[in-house]
């Protein structure tokens, strides 16, 4: 076992090894966002007598994606009936709100409007109520003009499909709780964050939750190359704090199944601020927030793969208008007028990005599902890999657990 300088979880907790040495596991959970966090915690709840690990390059928990979204607890709406993405976002939204009763991590149940404002989108939102009605979403009903006001006096529309079931939460925090419950289930087995430093760890299973990085390392493993991982970088605006009495819940707009991603919407945080976004484009830097974060092999690996350029060629007008909207605010804030008319460029400022792990195939096509994969060999068949968690997977991050735990036990003979 591993020397350790601390133990805490938690902030920017770090754990080093103090010396260079070779410590050994039976199971490595490879990255630590949230994902891996609860995966890792259902794994030590389940088998505690196994010896377990959690490896992460940053010096903090849930960096990157985790820490990084918009903090709705997603209650299953959008997603196709029978799916994995359905079937764990519905459990996963009642288990995140129970969890968080538990150890009293503090949430909004603020609920969400899905707006339509053209005629074109009603029988669209009717045929998303439809679905979430198939998917088992609590309490949804469609709601006219004057109930939505009701609900957002400033907003404007001609249906919404009501959510009274979505809610808010800072992920961070409950990716913290998920480390602190793996260590007390655990208390003999330390938790490392790889350094810089060069300590070695030895285990006989693998569990990767690499997010932006899952797809180069099940390559290392022998795993196909496919789904390949694109970064899209999404960037908010943030309400002004004297604007914010504006938007009460979450406001989201009607899908468009011709355009790849879902839209500008409107989000209080539990800080109570309102978010508004996120846009969508292109990312020159697997962990670039900043418009101008570049790196070379990540701008090569996405701008030569062809499934790129298909996806690129099918949206390009989409793709365009992305692009103008991330560079001028006047029209980012002119799609949210669709909304909230009374919202102007005075009332907005530039707020935080994140980065989203797409993965697309070679026909451009955006996997929308989960996606868990094994490698094949002596080394790779001791590995199993979340190739894709996509949103809602903070949502869903203690159903996937459970699947993780179980595909876990199958695979490596727990």
């Amino acid at each position: 076992m591993a020397a350790l300088l601390g133990r805490r979880c938690g902030g920017a907790a770090l754990w080093r090894a103090q010396r260079r040495q070779r410590s050994t596991f039976d199971v490595a959970v490879v990255g630590a966002g949230i994902v891996g966090l609860a995966a890792a915690r259902q794994l030590v709840l389940r088998h505690p007598a196994l010896r377990l690990a959690v490896l992460e390059k940053e010096q903090e928990l849930a960096h990157h994606q985790s820490g990084h979204n918009s903090g709705v607890i997603h209650s299953g709406i959008y997603y196709t009936p029978g799916s994995l993405k359905a079937k764990l976002c519905v459990r996963g939204a009642a288990l995140c709100y129970e969890y968080c009763d538990r150890k009293g991590i503090p949430y909004k149940q603020c609920g969400k409007l899905i707006v339509a404002v053209e005629q074109d989108e009603i029988p669209r939102l009717k045929a998303l109520y439809e679905r979430g009605l198939q998917n088992n979403v609590q309490g949804l009903k469609l709601i006219g003009a004057k109930e939505i006001q009701a609900k957002e006096p400033f907003c404007r529309g001609l249906m919404a499909l009501d959510s009274p079931y979505t809610g808010i939460v800072d992920f961070k925090q409950v990716a913290q709780s998920y480390a602190e419950d793996f260590q007390e289930a655990g208390l003999k087995y330390p938790v490392i964050v790889r350094s810089s430093k060069g300590e070695e760890i030895y285990c006989q299973h693998i569990v990767t939750c690499a997010g932006l990085y899952s797809d180069r390392l099940s390559e290392i493993s022998g795993c196909s190359p496919e789904p390949r991982i694109v970064p899209f970088r999404g960037d908010y605006l943030v309400l002004k704090p004297e604007k914010c009495y504006m938007v009460k819940g979450n406001i989201y707009p009607v899908p468009n199944p011709r355009f790849p991603f879902l839209g500008f919407h409107f989000t209080p945080r539990m800080d109570g601020s309102v978010w508004l976004g996120p846009n969508a484009v292109l990312a020159f830097k697997r962990e670039g927030y900043k418009l101008f974060d570049f790196s070379t092999t990540d701008f090569l690996d996405a701008v030569l793969y062809s499934g790129l350029w298909k996806l690129v060629l099918r949206n390009l007008s989409y793709g365009l208008s992305e692009m103008y909207r991330a560079c001028f605010l006047s029209a980012q804030v002119k799609g949210l007028q669709k909304f909230i008319p009374e919202v102007t460029v005075n009332d907005v400022v530039r707020g935080p990005s994140g980065v989203r792990a797409q993965a697309l195939d070679s026909d451009g096509n955006l996997v929308d599902d989960f996606v868990f994969d094994g490698g094949t060999g002596a080394i790779g068949s001791r590995i199993l890999h979340v190739r894709n968690a996509p949103s809602p997977a903070a949502t869903s991050s203690l159903a996937i657990a459970e699947m993780i735990a179980d595909e876990a036990k199958r695979r490596f003979e727990l």
